[in-house]
């Protein structure tokens, strides 16, 4: 048992469908073959003849004791164990490739097999021959197969594909394959999965909040809303949420009317930087009611007084308080931001005992339906899809014949008080990338225009960069440092440079930093590279969950979450921008079988 262990540690094994899943890459067949087939390798009995050595190669005639044939094999790699073992009069059973040669059958270099009858599957792991198919005969059985909630029609194909027959194998369906790989990702997600007690069950009144918005709330954004209801008022299950909104749902409203589901008790909102904290913080003080105590926590630099505040925003500077109030609600935004251990070290500050405050994470990267689904195994899930308005977003893939038109449009959306964003792949030239870099393009672009910013992902300021670039600026020049959040009402223009070398969730995350207000807006793909079928597919929608299956079709994974999502998973059959249906089918079974 201890040595199985070691083997499936070694072989990353979390599960006995993990096992099954690991399918032969070929097999050996040793049952005697019952005619004779050129080209083709075969199993024969045989009896030895004649043995001869010319230039150093063997030379053995063999009869075929079934087909009364003779048949002629080469050894060219000879040892005294094939003189010893091919002498006169002695039967074997070889097993190689038939030829013929000048009209009579020969056999290059066959090997001699002690045993019969029998397909030997070959594995390619990281473990022996012997030990691989030890595990197989040892636990992939019928029993087990039923145990682990298999059904009589996949027991049969993962039994005949580790333990044929025949060949070729029969009933061997693609799509039953695909769906025990979902089924088996779903189980052991279903095992990760940790309930806590709840601090306590919140019940705060949200009419006040939601009935003097100066918008309507869309139907998705009140379905998470009324989905969060229901999980923060159980008292015996802390909640574990994770809410995906596209670029411009209005994840902000879903927030706040969390805070105030939270009250009286108290609520923490940790964001990735100090710009979208002050965001979050402004747009508390604006649309909560004023009896709600809001404060903001950043490194140096907090408005109100945060342990008498009902409602906390911060940044990571949180972690560094060790004087934080008991939250009974803590919320993370852009979650993907921050690490695992980061969001756990919030979560334990404030937490007491066993019990762990409700928990609610917020993602601006949309991801397919079927990672949804899958993923839902884990945490409870929201998906809000829907803007609040309808964006008004042209895509075009440009190349450098199209920098003429490009530059007139620049002047014309900067005469009209609205502002432009480039985005540049690199902050200084390198030889490798065919594109001009931030810093040298920066005087072309200063001497052309007024009230031109420049930030990127290594500048200390970027964060009061970007905050005056908002209140004054014309044109921006960045790298994807600006990629998620940052909310900048009068951009209407966007040109990506390089724009195949970005996945295409940063590109719709990018693209989403315009119309942010309904304004008329443009996205400028540059590329050297205009016939991109990626990029086309790109300019065709500006659905960002559209996008995120789009991504999966063309890298088979998207640049999606992190930290309890299990980003980058691969599967063997199973294709996540396709079937939606197997997983569907999955869950059901996994339901019905817990």
């Amino acid at each position: 048992m201890d040595e199985a262990k070691e083997l499936f540690k070694k072989l990353k094994i979390y599960s006995l469908l993990d096992l099954a899943l690991i399918v032969p890459v070929s097999y050996d067949d040793r049952t005697l073959s019952n005619n004779l087939k050129i080209g083709e390798i075969h199993t024969l009995e045989v009896k030895v003849e004649g043995v001869t050595t010319v230039s150093n190669k063997l030379r053995v005639t063999f009869l075929l004791t079934k087909f009364s044939n003779r048949l002629s094999a080469i050894f060219f790699k000879t040892t005294p164990y094939h003189t010893n073992l091919f002498t006169v009069g002695s039967t074997h059973y070889i097993q190689g490739k038939l030829e013929i040669y000048n009209g009579y059958l020969q056999m290059n270099q066959p090997k001699s097999i002690k045993t019969i009858g029998s397909i030997v599957p070959k594995y390619k792991t990281n473990i022996k021959q012997n030990e691989i198919s030890s595990l197989m005969e040892c636990y992939i059985n019928e029993q087990n197969l039923f145990n682990e909630g298999l059904e009589s029609q996949e027991v049969m194909i993962i039994l005949n594909i580790h333990f044929p027959k025949e060949l070729p194998i029969k009933n061997s369906s693609l799509e039953d394959l695909k769906f025990i790989e979902a089924y088996n990702h779903l189980k052991k997600l279903q095992g990760k999965r940790q309930n806590f007690e709840p601090l306590n069950s919140l019940n705060g009144p949200i009419l006040e909040f939601t009935n003097n918005l100066p918008f309507d709330l869309t139907c998705e954004q009140q379905d998470a809303i009324d989905s969060i209801q229901k999980d923060l008022s159980s008292s015996s299950k802390a909640a574990k949420r994770m809410v995906v909104g596209d670029v411009g749902s209005g994840k902000t409203m879903v927030i706040l009317a969390s805070a105030m589901m939270a009250l009286p008790h108290k609520s923490i909102l940790m964001a990735p930087t100090s710009l979208l904290a002050i965001q979050l913080y402004e747009e508390a003080i604006k649309h909560l009611p004023s009896f709600v105590k809001v404060s903001l926590v950043m490194q140096g630099n907090n408005i109100g007084d945060y342990k008498a505040s009902d409602f906390i925003i911060g940044t990571h500077a949180l972690l560094n308080k060790d004087d934080l109030p008991s939250a009974s609600l803590v919320m993370v935004d852009e979650q993907h931001r921050f690490g695992t251990n980061q969001r756990a070290t919030l979560d334990s500050l404030v937490s007491k005992g066993e019990k762990r405050p409700h928990f609610l994470q917020f993602s601006a990267t949309p991801i397919p339906r079927t990672q949804a689904m899958m993923e839902s195994e884990l945490l409870d899930i929201s998906l809000i899809t829907t803007t609040p308005f309808k964006k008004e977003i042209e895509t075009k893939v440009i190349g450098r014949d199209g920098f003429s038109p490009l530059l007139d449009h620049i002047h014309d959306e900067v005469s009209k008080g609205h502002q432009v964003l480039m985005i540049y792949p690199l902050v200084e030239h390198s030889d490798e990338i065919p594109y001009q870099s931030l810093e040298e393009s920066k005087g072309y672009w200063e001497s052309k225009f007024k009230n031109v910013y420049t930030t990127h992902g290594k500048d200390k300021h970027k964060e009061d960069i970007l905050m005056e670039f908002r209140e004054k600026g014309d044109i921006l020049l960045a790298t994807t440092v600006v990629e998620v959040g940052i909310s900048l009402p009068r951009l209407t223009l966007i040109v990506i440079v390089g724009a195949e070398r970005l996945g295409l969730a940063t590109l719709h995350q990018l693209r989403g930093r315009v119309g942010r207000n309904g304004l008329k807006s443009w996205c400028y793909l540059f590329t050297n590279s205009t016939n991109n079928s990626r990029l086309s597919e790109f300019t065709k929608t500006t659905n960002g969950f559209d996008i995120a299956a789009l991504d999966l079709k063309f890298r088979n994974s998207g640049d999606i979450l992190d930290g309890t999502i299990q980003s980058g998973q691969k599967f063997k059959w199973l294709d996540m921008s396709e079937d939606e249906d197997i997983v569907l089918k999955a869950k059901r079974r996994i339901t019905t079988f817990s």
